[in-house]
Parts: structure tokens; C-alpha cells; sequence
């Protein structure tokens, strides 16, 4: 089951390299990646299927895992190249009905959205209806 890892690093130069060449170098593909820059630093979310490799790495590396986020990963579209607008709404506006809320959101590769909320096995059921 994938998980999303976050990590702070530097915001300068090498520092994406540093993560991505210590995940690849131990085997460890990242299925996903979210970093937002501020103030010097950065969040950085990585998903990964290899949790205990990309966490051995990464420390390997210096860069301390601060946290280890059950994710809902939506399915790769069949066809990646094709898009549907309004369809993070469409799940958004499902789980936002329902009470829930989204803490965590991007897209990862095949096109699939990657969310964290504050209730992952309800919003789980409520996007398989849609899918």
C-alpha cells in the first residue's frame, strides 16, 4: 500500500537531487511528489509503495522522515493521456458532503490523485462509488 512520507529540506540548490538520487540509488520509485518552498525551507511530500526502503534511504541520506500518511490513491486512468475536467470537484464535493475533510491533496503519476483526509475509509467507499 502506497504512503506518502513527508520530509523538510533546504530550499537550494541540489536538494530535489539529493532526495530522488537517495530513493533511486536504494530501488525506491516515487509514485508521486508534492514540495512547496517557503522561508528558506520546504515540505515535501513523496509517495511511495516502498515505505521502510524510502525511509532507510532518505535518512541514509540526512533527510529525517517526519511523517508517514496513510493515502487514498485513486486508480491510473486507462488511458493516461486523457484528462476529466471537474473531476477532483466531482470527488471533492463527495467527500465534502459527507463531512469530511481533505488534508492532504496532489496528483501523481498515471494521472492519479493522492488525498489524505480526516476520515480515509469513508472517503475510500465514497470514491469507489464514483470510479
Amino acid at each position: 500500500m502506497a504512503k506518502d512520507l513527508k520530509v523538510t529540506l533546504k530550499d537550494q540548490p541540489g536538494e530535489g537531487a539529493r532526495l530522488g538520487e537517495a530513493l533511486g540509488n536504494a530501488g525506491v520509485n516515487i509514485e508521486g511528489l508534492c514540495a512547496m518552498m517557503d522561508g528558506g525551507t520546504g515540505a515535501v511530500h513523496v509517495l511511495v509503495d516502498d515505505v521502510a526502503g524510502a525511509r532507510a534511504a532518505l535518512e541514509g541520506a540526512g533527510i529525517t522522515v517526519e511523517a508517514e500518511t496513510d493515502v487514498i490513491v485513486s486508480p491510473a486512468l486507462p488511458d493516461p493521456d486523457v484528462d476529466t475536467p471537474g473531476k477532483f470537484g466531482e470527488m471533492a464535493r463527495a467527500i465534502a458532503e459527507a463531512g469530511i475533510n481533505v488534508t492532504l491533496a496532489y496528483v501523481a503519476t498515471r494521472n492519479r490523485v493522492v488525498l489524505a483526509t480526516s476520515d480515509n475509509q469513508r472517503a475510500t467507499q465514497l470514491l469507489k462509488s464514483m470510479m
